[in-house]
C-alpha cells in the first residue's frame, strides 16, 4: 500500500498537476490538505475518471482536507470522521477514514501565524485536543496513520537554516514538544526510518529562489503505528510536482507499506 500526502494550495488550481501525479505515482491512498474548496465543487467526476473513489470536508477559499482510494483495489471509506471531541472548529482541517484495513486520519495543523499570537496558543490547544483524539484512534486501529501538513519542523534537520528560523513559528520548542506527545503515543515519523541526515525538505517559500536554492523545511508528515513500523518499505519525498508550472509550494510525501 502507497500512502501519500500533500498540501496543494488549491485542489481548483492544482488539478491537472494531481492527476498527472496520480497517473504517474499511482499512490493507493491520498490525502490532501488546502483543498480550498466548497464540498459540492469537490472534483468527484475527475477523480473518478482518473480511478479513484474520494471523501472529503471542504471549505470556501481556506483549509479543507480530502482522502482519495484507488477504485480498484479499495472498498469503501469506513467510520469517516470530520469533527473531534473537545474541539469547536468551524475550520475544515481533520478527516479520518478506515481505508483497506488501515485506519488514516488526515491533518492540515494551524499555522499559528507567529510565536506568541493568539493564533499560535490556539495551535498548542489545536494539537493537545489533537492528541487525545489520536490516544483513542491508536487504542481502537492499531494499523494507524497519521499524516497531512503539520506545520511543524520536527527537529532542526528539518530546517534549512536553523539559525536563521530560530525558535520562530513552525520551529518553536512548545511546538516540537506539542509534536512529540504526539509520536509518544506510538507513532513514528516514517522518513525517519530510512532517511537519518539533513536537507530533505517538502515546503519550499515561493519568493527569494527557495525551492532553486532548496531553502526549506520537512512539514509534511506521515506519521505511522507501531504495527505498521516494521511494514514500512520505503519513505521518500517527490520533489518533481514542485518544478512544475504554478506548483503549490509543497510537494508529495509517501510512505510504501508492505501490508495485504
Amino acid at each position: 500500500m502507497k500512502i501519500a500526502s500533500w498540501n496543494v494550495n488549491s485542489l481548483k488550481v492544482r488539478m491537472p498537476h494531481l492527476t498527472q501525479w496520480l497517473a504517474d505515482a499511482k499512490p493507493d491512498v491520498v490525502a490532501l490538505q488546502e483543498t480550498k474548496l466548497e464540498d459540492a465543487k469537490f472534483p468527484v467526476d475527475e477523480l473518478a475518471a482518473a480511478g479513484y473513489r474520494a471523501v472529503y470536508s471542504g471549505q470556501k477559499t481556506y483549509n479543507g482536507v480530502a482522502l482519495l482510494a484507488r477504485a480498484d483495489v479499495h472498498g469503501e471509506f469506513a467510520d469517516v470522521v470530520t469533527d473531534i471531541p473537545n474541539l469547536d472548529d468551524p475550520q475544515r482541517r481533520i478527516l479520518a477514514a478506515t481505508i483497506g484495513g488501515v485506519r488514516v486520519v488526515d491533518l492540515y495543523v494551524v499555522n499559528g501565524k507567529a510565536v506568541g499570537d493568539e493564533k499560535y496558543a490556539y495551535k498548542l490547544d489545536w494539537l493537545a485536543k489533537m492528541r487525545e483524539f489520536l490516544a483513542g484512534e491508536i487504542a481502537r486501529h492499531p494499523k494507524l496513520v497519521v499524516l497531512g501538513d503539520f506545520n511543524i519542523a520536527p527537529d532542526d534537520r528539518d530546517v534549512h537554516d536553523p539559525d536563521a528560523w530560530g525558535e520562530d513559528i513552525l520551529c518553536s520548542p512548545p511546538e516540537r514538544e506539542a509534536l512529540r506527545r504526539i509520536t509518544d503515543l506510538g507513532l513514528h515519523d516514517s522518513f525517519r526510518l530510512f532517511e537519518s541526515g539533513g536537507e530533505h525538505y517538502s515546503w519550499w517559500d515561493y519568493r527569494q529562489g527557495a525551492f532553486r536554492r532548496n531553502m526549506g523545511l520537512r512539514i509534511d508528515l506521515i506519521l505511522i503505528g507501531d504495527a505498521l513500523k516494521s511494514k514500512a518499505i520505503a519513505a521518500s519525498i517527490d520533489r518533481t510536482p514542485r518544478t512544475w508550472e504554478r506548483p503549490s509550494d509543497h510537494t508529495p510525501v509517501t510512505v510504501d507499506l508492505d501490508i495485504q
